[in-house]
This record gives C-alpha cells, sequence and structure tokens, in this order.
C-alpha cells in the first residue's frame, strides 16, 4: 500500500529544550566512557564538510547504545543543527522526557503510523538548520546481516524530499585489545535526490540499502586490520584490566624504572 504525504499536511513537530538536552548529552558522554575503551571514526569515512540543506543520517541499528553514539556525533559535527528522530510510539509514552530532546511518536507497522512519520519528517526537514536521525531497519540487527533490507519509509521520504542530503551512517561494537568495546563508525557516500536521476520510493530504499551495507562492509573490514593508524579517536573511556592486575604492572615499572600504561595494547599512540 502506498501512502501520500504532504509536507505541508498539518503535523506536531517535537520540539528540543536546550538545557535538558546539554544535561542528557553530558550524562550520556559520561556513560558511554564508563562502558566503552574508545569512540572510533575512520579517517576516510569522516560526515560530508559544508552541507547547506536538510540532512538524514541514517544507520544500521546494531545495539541499544546507537542514540547515544548518535548524540555524541551530533554534538561533534553538526552542532549548528538541530537534531530530531523517530521513536516507537509506546516507548516515547513510557520515557517522556524524549519529547524534550527532539524524539517524536510514531506507531510501528500501520498506516497511520507511515503517515506521520511522513508528515512530521518532512515537515521537519522543510529547514535547513535541521536534521533527522533514523534507523530504516526498523528494529537491532547484527552487524554481519546481509543482504540489507531498509524499511521503505526512507524511500518515500526521499521521493517527496529531494533537496535534503541522505548520508549512511555504519555503526558497530566490537572487542580489541581492551577488556571493554570500541565503537567504531564511518560515514559513507551522501546523495541528495535532486541530484539524481529520477529514482521512485522503491529504487530509493533499495539504493540507500546498497550504499549503507557498502559502509558497513569497508567499517568492517577496517575493524578486522585493527590498525590505530586507520582512525580517529573520538572520545575515549577506560582503560586497563582490573585494579589489582593495573597495581602489579605499575610496581613492576616502577622496580624497573621504565614506564606504566593502563592500556592493554602499549603500542598504540594516540
Amino acid at each position: 500500500m502506498k501512502i501520500k504525504a504532504d509536507a505541508s499536511a498539518e503535523a506536531v513537530c517535537p520540539r528540543v529544550a536546550t538545557c535538558l538536552l546539554k544535561g542528557f548529552s553530558a550524562y550520556s558522554r559520561h556513560y558511554v566512557r564508563r562502558h566503552f575503551h574508545s569512540i572510533r571514526i575512520l579517517k576516510n569515512g569522516l560526515p560530508p564538510p559544508d552541507i547547506s540543506c536538510p540532512v538524514v543520517i541514517y544507520l544500521n541499528h546494531a545495539s541499544w547504545w546507537d542514540p547515544l553514539v548518535c548524540l555524541h556525533l551530533a554534538r561533534k559535527y553538526f552542532a549548528d543543527r538541530s537534531s530530531f528522530a523517530p521513536i516507537d510510539e509506546a516507548s516515547l509514552q513510557r520515557y517522556g522526557f524524549f519529547k524534550q530532546l527532539g524524539f517524536y511518536g510514531v506507531e510501528q507497522k500501520s498506516a497511520r503510523g507511515a503517515m506521520t512519520f511522513l508528515r512530521t519528517t518532512c515537515r521537519l526537514l522543510g529547514s535547513a538548520s535541521n536534521m533527522v536521525w533514523l534507523t530504516p531497519q526498523g528494529r537491532f540487527m547484527d552487524v554481519r546481516q546481509r543482504p540489507l533490507r531498509l524499511q521503505h519509509g526512507i524511500g518515500s521520504l526521499a521521493a517527496r524530499m529531494e533537496n535534503v542530503a541522505f548520508v549512511p551512517l555504519a555503526i558497530e561494537y566490537t572487542l580489541w585489545t581492551e577488556p571493554r568495546p570500541e565503537i567504531l563508525l564511518g560515514f559513507g557516500r551522501s546523495a541528495v535526490p535532486k541530484n539524481a536521476p529520477l529514482r521512485s520510493s522503491r529504487d530509493w530504499t533499495e539504493f540507500f540499502s546498497n550504499v549503507l551495507e557498502k559502509a558497513q562492509d569497508e567499517l568492517a573490514a577496517k575493524s578486522s586490520q585493527r590498525d590505530p593508524a586507520d582512525w580517529i579517536v573520538l572520545d575515549r573511556g577506560k582503560s586497563g584490566i582490573s585494579a589489582i592486575y593495573d597495581t602489579w604492572h605499575w610496581l613492576r615499572s616502577r622496580i624497573r624504572g621504565g614506564g606504566y600504561a593502563r592500556r592493554h595494547n602499549t603500542e598504540e599512540r594516540i
């Protein structure tokens, strides 16, 4: 069933309480740093610079941590924009304060939910200072799932909003040499519908699926190499194995007169 949506149709847009967002972003950063060793982005996977039109970031839905990581990226690379994101209506009712952080509720698997998504998102993307973050897989999926399948909402959005930059983001959580995992990121090739051959909403969905899958494959290949030279560290959390292990190494370094580093991989220099 094809859902029609008009960007001018009445839609209740979410609001952003700036002070609350700043506080929640600070807490999120602290929380992520407690649970991960670092956040890294590929040097050849940085977001496109100087985008003048509205932006949609669409990413694979790897885990519960995705929104907190997106908050970090929004603060790092898109601080001059207002960020918004759809969320399951039931979850929004459960966590009501999200309404103050730019989230808007969408009913899952219903025609009314699809129309609400398109109307609200189109209205938000009517301003060049706004951006929307999407997880168009619709549920948590393993990063190795192939072929990548995205829901049709993103294609319908691209067919209606020609002057919007659609930017893929690959995200992965993996263990390297430290006891805490790494958060690995890489942006892919962006597309603005008005600069591309005319496509149907179905064609756009397939196009975005292929581009995001390629970005994920490139991220996975670099992840398996574990070469620090390929990455920029955006933030670093805790290092070390345990208090007992770290104390023993500290004492040994003092006796031998050498240096001491809490990182398990002492070859890495950042």
